[in-house]
């Protein structure tokens, strides 16, 4: 739909002077794309993974003609608009008591004629409000220990602890800063899972003791125990479980003619080595058993890269992990991220920048989703 703006040209009699309406801002100066539009670009490629060229095929078929290199104008400026609440975001889940971090590759910017360069997606989650969290992406060029330090900084909150698997970068962060370390239980399983074809009845068991571990997990969410009451709930049921299964591994070890390149050596291994971190949680109500929260919310980054393949350049995987943040928090809160940026897009320009903290979209549910900014075209054909 074209939304055209008729605005009266008027001469004044007494002064010969010309007075004509303001034309209604946009959301990026000089731009002629509705905020309808751009949120539309933004949400059909990054949460349905339609990309930029198919979606120029299809506004072309609709007799709408741009060129795809305005579409990924438009994407970059917006994101470029959007990215102080990411970093409003990203403070705020620093300052957070309980966190977890991840890392996930991407091809992005030229490295030479026909290669690109190897980045990574940083995802970072904090328990900012008890429930589903937020969530930032970060885009850096590499997987060196140095953007752990610079994802979470080096202020810590008291009693903070920090879940991830079982990169070494991460516990180097912990030795350094002093905060709490939790290891992840599915990235443990799944070791033994690899060594099922070859040590099938020793594997067997080992899931069995972890499967427990999530029996009971499952059992605090049906009884809805949170605080105190789940904390007392894993030390009872939970924490039996755990000591049993590292004396079993620990047996294992020692009776079992296992080669070090055995699968379930390796497992064992990995295990034992990570006993005080896939402990921690045992004692900490707000500690997940693993990171498979952060894994379900980074989902979108391996599915896009299906879809759209690369980055181009590193400031368009700049522009995915700003997008990819608001979207995915959108989620976690049960927002619909359509209806969030629709707003947003219009809010931000004339929100004062000391209170940007609150059109992140935790906040931005609290204060706006009630009454949200609509679209002009909403308004006409609402």
């Amino acid at each position: 739909m074209v939304h055209k703006y008729v605005r009266p040209l008027v001469k004044l009699k007494e002064s010969a002077a010309l007075s004509c309406p303001s034309a209604p801002p946009a959301v990026l100066e000089g731009g002629r794309a509705d905020v309808s539009f751009l949120a539309g670009l933004l949400i059909d490629k990054f949460l349905y993974h339609l990309p930029l060229y198919r979606q120029h095929q299809r506004l072309t078929a609709a007799g709408i003609t741009v060129t795809r290199q305005w579409l990924t104008q438009q994407v970059l400026t917006v994101a470029l608009l959007l990215a102080p609440i990411v970093a409003a975001m990203l403070e705020e889940i620093r300052a957070c008591r309980v966190k977890a971090m991840d890392e996930t590759p991407i091809k992005a910017g030229r490295k030479g004629k026909g290669q690109l360069k190897t980045g990574y997606f940083w995802p970072i989650w904090g328990n900012t409000d008890g429930g589903g969290g937020d969530l930032v992406f970060l885009y850096r060029p590499s997987r060196a220990a140095i953007h752990v330090r610079e994802g979470l900084g080096e202020k810590m909150a008291d009693g903070a602890v920090l879940l991830t698997d079982g990169y070494a970068a991460y516990e180097r962060y912990a030795e350094r800063t002093g905060i709490a370390l939790a290891q992840c239980w599915a990235h443990t399983r799944r070791g033994f899972e690899r060594a099922k074809d070859l040590e099938p009845e020793a594997v067997t068991e080992a899931l069995e003791r972890i499967g427990a571990l999530y029996a009971i997990e499952a059992e605090i969410r049906d009884q809805g125990l949170a605080g105190a009451a789940k904390r007392e709930y894993r030390l009872t049921h939970a924490k039996p479980v755990v000591e049993t299964f590292f004396a079993w591994a620990e047996r294992q070890l020692a009776h079992a003619a296992l080669l070090p390149s055995n699968p379930l050596t390796k497992a064992l291994h990995y295990a034992l080595e990570r006993r005080a971190g896939l402990s921690v949680y045992l004692s900490d109500p707000d500690v997940p058993i693993d990171t498979n929260h952060l894994e379900r919310a980074l989902r979108p980054i391996p599915l896009g890269r299906k879809n759209w393949l690369f980055c181009w350049s590193e400031i368009g995987a700049e522009a995915v992990a700003t997008i990819q943040s608001l979207i995915v928090t959108c989620r976690l809160h049960a927002i619909d991220p359509y209806d969030y940026l629709v707003d947003v897009l219009q809010r931000i320009d004339r929100h004062p920048a000391s209170e940007v903290h609150l059109l992140t979209p935790r906040r931005w549910k609290q204060h706006f989703a009630a009454n949200p900014l609509r679209s002009d075209l909403h308004r006409l054909t609402g």
